[in-house]
């Protein structure tokens, strides 16, 4: 039986080894640089890209002889490996790995890299990146043309920016290791804004260092109304935070639109719970931005995006929800319903607060008429401090939309 052999390749050179296998394949199959190294072996040579064909070209190669995939570092680290694993039955592939490039930049940056969080940013373009990378002290970073060190950079910086961060800017490091083994290669360390200002090779490790600035408190739900800046008493309460959290089921990724978002209580505990969610607040009162994003930056909530402006306008340019709460419409509520009905993922949820009488009475109609089912549940909330005294709350509908 024909093999597969996958080869890992570092600084441009075969091992004794290697090239023995090379010598025993009829199809060699790699990008353009690592072909150029194989010119002196029998075997015919095949870009991997498109992959399809290649994959395709494989199949029939392996019924007259041995195939060789050649591959960075190591195949099964965010490489060829999974892929070719999911095409070919296990026992005819052998992996033969090289060091990765993650190893070979952290040897070069002097840094160890088990306590790291890896991230691949290869063909991600609607990910929140400092949702990504800003809550983990140590990340390596595998990047692409459009996830470059200094487009991350400068999207951390503008991040930073609008939630008013005052120290992290200066603070975080980023090492980017391009070009590991060949006669260009380069180290470089910086700020953020240094970073940002650099135009790096495409082929490279980002390390980002971020320091530790943030009120982490070791349970990810709870938060006391205390410890969320508000304005005038004006904040969910906690009794209700806990059951409208309850009601939307946050998915552990995705996008939460929180409209009317207040001080953005809801937003900071489901960003704390769900750290792969993107959130985002959306307030039209300027006060209460504010208090948003001195809570975003006081917890660490970087998965958190504010939004400035009143919905349904405001929404139009924000990726499709998985949830949407509405805590607050400025008699909106028609037009948001409406548009949560189209832009709601399939088995998305709306979640709608009312206190008052006219919205407990139009949201459920709104969301029948635009093809939810509707439950309703009425939350009364009566404390009693340690004197005695006893507090009585106004009671509230959470109303809950599914389909």
């Amino acid at each position: 039986m024909y093999k597969i052999f996958v080869l890992g390749v570092a600084d441009a050179l075969f091992s004794a080894a290697q090239e023995k296998i090379l010598a025993r394949c009829s199809l060699v199959v790699g990008t353009k640089r690592f072909l150029a190294l194989t010119t002196h072996l029998p075997g015919r040579r095949l870009p991997i890209t498109p992959l399809p064909a290649a994959l395709d070209a494989s199949r029939t190669a392996l019924q007259q002889g041995n195939v060789a995939v050649l591959a960075s570092g190591d195949p099964l680290f965010y490489g060829i490996g999974r892929r070719l694993l999911a095409e070919f039955p296990a026992d005819i592939i052998e992996f033969y790995p090289a060091l990765s490039s993650i190893q070979r930049a952290c040897a070069l940056f002097k840094i160890p890299w088990d306590d790291a969080v890896i991230t691949s940013l290869h063909g991600r373009t609607s990910s929140h990146i400092p949702g990504l990378l800003l809550r983990n002290p140590k990340n390596l970073i595998l990047t692409d043309k459009d996830n470059s060190p200094e487009l991350i950079a400068g999207r951390l910086l503008d991040y930073l920016q609008l939630i008013g961060e005052p120290v992290l800017p200066d603070a975080i490091t980023m090492l980017v290791a391009e070009d590991l083994g060949s006669e260009n290669e380069r180290i470089f360390r910086g700020t953020l804004l240094e970073v940002s200002k650099q135009n790096f090779s495409p082929l490279n490790v980002t390390c980002l260092l971020v320091p530790d600035t943030a009120d982490m408190s070791s349970s990810p739900f709870g938060l006391s109304e205390d410890a969320i800046r508000h304005s005038r008493g004006l904040i969910t309460k906690n009794e209700v935070r806990a059951a409208t959290l309850h009601q939307l089921q946050l998915p552990r990724q995705g996008v939460f639109w929180d409209v009317g978002a207040g001080s953005g209580s809801l937003s900071i505990e489901a960003a704390r719970m769900n750290q792969e969610l993107t959130v985002f607040a959306v307030e039209h009162k300027q006060e209460e931005l504010e208090n948003i994003k001195n809570n975003i930056v006081k917890f660490g909530c970087y998965n958190i995006v504010p939004v400035f402006g009143r919905a349904p306008e405001v929404l139009g340019s924000l990726p499709d929800p998985d949830r949407i709460f509405v805590g607050g419409s400025s008699g909106s509520l028609p037009a948001i319903a409406e548009l949560a009905a189209k832009r709601l993922s399939g088995d998305g949820r709306l979640v709608i607060n009312g206190v008052i009488e006219k919205t407990v009475r139009e949201a459920p109609a709104l969301m029948i008429r635009f093809g939810f089912a509707v439950a309703s549940s009425v939350i009364n909330v009566t404390r009693t401090e340690p004197d005695g005294r006893i507090f009585d709350f106004n009671p509230i509908t959470i109303m809950t939309g599914t389909r």
